[in-house]
């Protein structure tokens, strides 16, 4: 999951004004463009300490090169204090990788090599706890809606398993206040937030069929807990932005 906030549109077709980072800058940026780390060319210029034409036109000339790697993701953003529409490219690791070797290996470069390799594992670390504490409520939350969807077809209900599911995703979301498709982009209190609704909304679905409840009032319920607990949340933290 990411730690931008920066909302991407379509195919992250948003505009985006050029970075301020310097070679003097300790960190290296990383952008999650569609679950993936990578950085903004822009920077890498930056850490270069080369025009960012430079680093767009050894890009385009060996971009058969680049694709072989990957797709390879031109953006349109804007140029920093000028309003003028600047081209650039969201590198993956292996492409970004693939730039510095077409440049001399001195000492800037690599120092860039060092911070690509750390920005880059502190990235995949990061992964790995989000969903070690993210993908196990996930998949129990919708082995309960499984339990909801052959309720509703035991009553009847021609619904597939899908529209269930994608309900309880939908509920989720909702609670939370995040957008469809932006689960790999939530700060630290979002994901929290979106842990322990799914665990809200399994435990109410999985209490109100013990009950007896059919899988509409199941849900209901499940709805009500869900939006009471994501209330009651956001006032005690302040907010989840």
């Amino acid at each position: 999951m990411p730690t931008t906030t920066q909302k991407q549109k379509g195919r992250d077709s948003g505009k985006y004004a050029t970075p301020t980072t310097t070679a003097n800058d300790t960190a290296l940026a990383l952008r999650e463009s569609r679950g993936e780390s990578r950085v903004d060319s822009r920077i890498i210029a930056a850490h270069l300490g080369v025009q960012h034409e430079s680093s767009m036109r050894s890009i385009t000339d060996y971009a058969d090169d680049f694709k072989a790697l990957g797709i390879l993701r031109f953006e349109i953003g804007e140029i920093q204090g000028r309003g003028q529409p600047e081209r650039f490219v969201l590198l993956s690791e292996d492409q970004c990788y693939l730039l510095l070797a077409y440049s001399r290996n001195t000492d800037r470069v690599r120092a860039l090599k060092l911070k690509l390799v750390l920005a880059f594992r502190e990235a995949r670390e990061r992964r790995a706890l989000t969903d070690a504490a993210y993908l196990p409520g996930y998949h129990a939350l919708h082995d309960e809606v499984m339990a909801l969807a052959q309720l509703a077809h035991d009553r009847g209900s021609v619904a597939g398993d899908d529209v269930f599911h994608c309900n309880a995703n939908k509920l989720v979301n909702k609670a939370a206040g995040i957008g469809a498709g932006m689960r790999d982009k939530l700060t630290d209190s979002q994901q929290l937030m979106v842990i322990n609704l799914q665990a809200v909304i399994r435990n109410t679905i999985h209490a109100a069929i013990s009950g007896g409840a059919d899988h509409k009032t199941a849900y209901q319920q499940a709805k009500d807990a869900a939006m009471s607990f994501a209330a009651t949340a956001g006032r005690l933290l302040g907010g989840v932005q």
